[in-house]
């Protein structure tokens, strides 16, 4: 598997910016005129990628199966569904407006569709890490693979893996995830985006269902390559996923504060930061003449006081400048040079 992924001008990986997917899921409510917005919120906000998700239900879910109050399931999420004939136009906007289109498929049909549209890469759901005959179908179209890891174990993680590259994909970003809407903070456990990447030398990220954006933040920190994250137009909408999804402003506000911490990481190098360099002369101190120090005299103690600014040598190198000559007559309040010893 490839240390780096590209998804189509974005390369993904170490040393790379947070790859940001905009998730609008379901929140289009099956309206065009909706799901077009949604695109356009999502690069408004500065994301590199919106996201919908592309099924059929009757292919999804079982007809028999009802939520505890009665609601049948295929018929809730019939309600939700992007029609097939939608994608190609809201393929075209992303384009127009700088960003990819992405979508999760749950269907052979589905990634078909998506393979025939030309898409950048495929995300599969947290739901679908084991469904393996669909993973073997998504690997063999050789498209980069973004995957969602929530349920999942280390070793199903590495038999999805296997799986797909059994088909000669070796494009992978893990994310990981915790698949309950919204999930509580205490359950997020960032840790294991460390142990994912130990374990599988790929990329890694997040895909996040929690309120607000404090832990995509706190992601970004710990240096995921990639984020998906659920927007809407409006929170007060009905809907399979409005209550937990950023609104527009929102986004904004994240996307922002993600590209200001991974700013902030910086290379890890310890040393003075260019910023630094005028507190640095101000803040460090230096070695000074208490008094006039005559051209040959040792110099002793009582002849320096440690003072700002760094104007002379460092504290550190006291013990050496003493007993030292001087080369030149110091005068009282002068800082002590190297070449004044």
């Amino acid at each position: 598997m490839k240390s780096r992924v590209q998804i189509g001008s974005h390369v993904i990986g170490p040393g790379n910016p947070v790859f940001v997917i905009a998730e609008a899921g379901s929140n289009h409510n099956q309206n065009l005129t909706k799901a077009r917005k949604l695109v356009e919120i999502a690069a408004q906000a500065g994301t590199d990628a919106v996201k919908f998700q592309t099924f059929t239900a009757e292919k999804l879910v079982a007809r028999s199966e009802s939520l505890p109050d009665g609601t049948n399931l295929c018929e809730l999420f019939s309600r939700y569904e992007l029609p097939h004939e939608w994608h190609r136009e809201l393929r075209d906007l992303a384009c127009s407006v700088g960003i990819e289109f992405l979508s999760s498929p749950f269907d052979f049909e589905a990634v078909d569709l998506l393979d025939s549209l030309g898409v950048a890469a495929f995300k599969v759901a947290s739901g679908d890490l084991d469904n393996l005959p669909l993973l073997a179908h998504i690997a063999s179209k050789r498209r980069p693979i973004v995957l969602s890891t929530g349920m999942g174990t280390l070793s199903e993680v590495g038999r999805a893996l296997e799986t797909i590259a059994g088909k000669g994909c070796d494009e992978v970003i893990l994310m990981h995830c915790v698949s309950r809407y919204p999930s509580p903070p205490d359950a997020m456990n960032l840790r294991a985006i460390d142990t994912l990447r130990q374990a599988f030398r790929i990329p890694v990220g997040l895909s996040d269902h929690t309120l607000g954006s404090q832990i995509p933040v706190a992601a970004t920190a710990l240096g995921i390559d990639i984020l998906e994250k659920h927007f809407t137009d409006d929170r007060q909408q009905s809907g399979l996923d409005h209550s937990y999804s950023l609104e527009p402003d929102e986004l904004t506000e994240m996307v922002h504060a993600v590209r200001t911490v991974e700013k902030a990481l910086g290379t890890g190098e310890k040393v003075c930061q260019a910023v630094e360099s005028e507190t640095r002369y101000y803040a460090r101190r230096s070695l000074f003449a208490t008094r006039k120090i005559p051209k040959g005299k040792k110099i002793e103690r009582s002849d320096i006081i440690i003072i700002r600014p760094q104007r002379g040598i460092q504290p550190a190198y006291l013990d050496f400048v003493l007993g030292r000559p001087a080369q030149r007559t110091i005068e009282a309040g002068e800082p002590i040079t190297w070449d004044a010893i």
